[in-house]
């Protein structure tokens, strides 16, 4: 079976989750917390490469503070109690986005351990917190800006290549499979640049009780699909064999 290289997944429905419980939208995170980890352990034992999660984007600064309240807090409780767990088992933990809109407490946290994890290599594990997909791109366009203003670079001489090596992720394969639960079907500013060509699959399931069996449906229907990039069925059957 043809499996992902690289899963990107949007984390959506802890808030209703909690709601149909009547519970507060925090228990929801905090039970959604609990889904990431069953999704790097299925990540990590089968093979898959890379795992990012959209965690906080940057319009969620926008909603309830006690609720962003609540989020930094778990943010904070996961980073302590979980960073030395995924680096015994050979997880590399990155962050990507603007992270300088965090607590310099969490941004702190944050580093010590993408440091910790630097050497791993079993699974990549890339958290999108305090991200957007336009400001990926914008990040990405200032950076070449400024090379052009220094002298560095010649306008004439930018193209998707160039653009690529500036966006988060810019060193890992682009996503092959991208999953959203909690029945919505729009990618929210997520990845926008590195979606291009990526598998989309939407489950009505929220994220709290996303599970192995639903990742695995994910996984299996992926492996039916003929990804062609823009080529015709017929041009793929006479491409060697990878």
């Amino acid at each position: 079976m043809t499996l992902p290289k690289h899963i990107a997944i949007i984390m959506d429905g802890n808030g209703r989750w909690a709601e149909r419980r009547g519970r507060p939208r925090a228990i929801g995170h905090r039970a959604g917390a609990k889904a990431v980890e069953t999704t790097v352990a299925f990540c990590r034992r089968n093979g898959i490469e890379a795992l990012t999660l959209f965690a906080f984007s940057s319009e969620n600064w926008g909603r309830p503070q006690d609720e962003v309240g609540a989020l930094m807090k778990l943010f904070l409780g996961v980073l302590d109690k979980e960073v030395a767990k995924m680096h015994q088992h050979g997880v590399r933990l990155r962050f990507i986005g603007d992270r300088a809109r965090f607590a310099r407490e969490i941004r702190e946290r944050m580093e010590k351990a993408e440091a910790l994890t630097a050497g791993n290599d079993r699974l990549h594990l890339n958290i999108a917190a305090s991200y957007g997909g336009r400001q990926d791109i914008a990040f990405a366009t200032r950076a070449l800006a400024e090379d052009v203003a220094a002298g560095k670079l010649k306008p004439q001489d930018i193209d998707e290549d160039l653009v690529a090596q500036r966006m988060a992720l810019a060193d890992v394969p682009a996503p092959d499979l991208f999953i959203r639960t909690g029945g919505d079907h729009r990618v929210s500013n997520f990845l926008l640049w590195q979606l291009a060509y990526t598998e989309l699959w939407f489950t009505d399931v929220l994220w709290p009780d996303f599970d192995e069996k639903v990742l695995q449906r994910a996984i299996d229907d992926f492996a039916g699909r003929e990804r062609r990039f823009g080529l015709t069925a017929a041009q793929l059957k006479e491409q060697p064999a990878a």
